[in-house]
């Protein structure tokens, strides 16, 4: 299969149901959204986070493809039969704990800070402004065209990825600079 179809370009393209929209439709900016997300997260194990930083990062990608394809479904074709394209419950629960833990490691915030510090958590921060445009721009789909679910994992994503941001500082011993 070659990697150019020539099927987008007259400006569109096909979501997961068959149908074809232009490719500045609202729905297509969300996900696209949610896939430069995943690539900002690639760019942030790039720089080298230690293991389980980067085991949780790896599995953040893996969400966000399904995030992504559940955008990419209006009619919740791939839902009932791909499970690894699946954002439930249980995956904000794991976003929560890892919240937790990774907040309880950190100093107290008690002002603003500044986006920055080490590599690895100024590319999370980033992370984290693209997390909020593509919360954005799925919220702005409509509640009765995204699963709730969606949202919600967003947003606590981009909590996340905030804290993140903190921890790789604080394990790399870089200054928080406060506004």
């Amino acid at each position: 299969m070659k990697l150019y179809t020539r099927t987008g370009d007259s400006g569109e393209t096909a979501l997961f149901d068959g149908t074809r929209v232009s490719k500045a439709d609202p729905r297509v900016d969300a996900y696209g959204d949610v896939d430069e997300l995943n690539a900002v997260l690639g760019m942030a194990r790039a720089a080298g986070p230690d293991h389980d930083l980067d085991a949780q990062l790896e599995h953040l990608q893996q969400d966000l493809f399904a995030l992504g394809a559940r955008l990419a479904d209006p009619a919740s074709r791939i839902a009932s039969r791909v499970t690894k394209a699946a954002i439930a419950d249980d995956d904000i629960a794991r976003l929560e704990g890892w919240i937790d833990r990774a907040d309880a490691e950190v100093p107290p915030l008690r002002r603003f800070i500044l986006p920055g510090g080490s590599p690895l958590a100024a590319t999370l921060h980033l992370a984290r402004t693209v997390c909020r445009r593509a919360e954005r721009h799925v919220v702005g789909l409509g509640p009765d065209v995204v699963e709730p679910v969606l949202v919600i994992y967003l947003n606590r994503l981009s909590d996340l990825l905030f804290v993140l941001a903190r921890l790789a500082n604080h394990r790399a011993h870089a200054a928080e600079p406060e506004w």
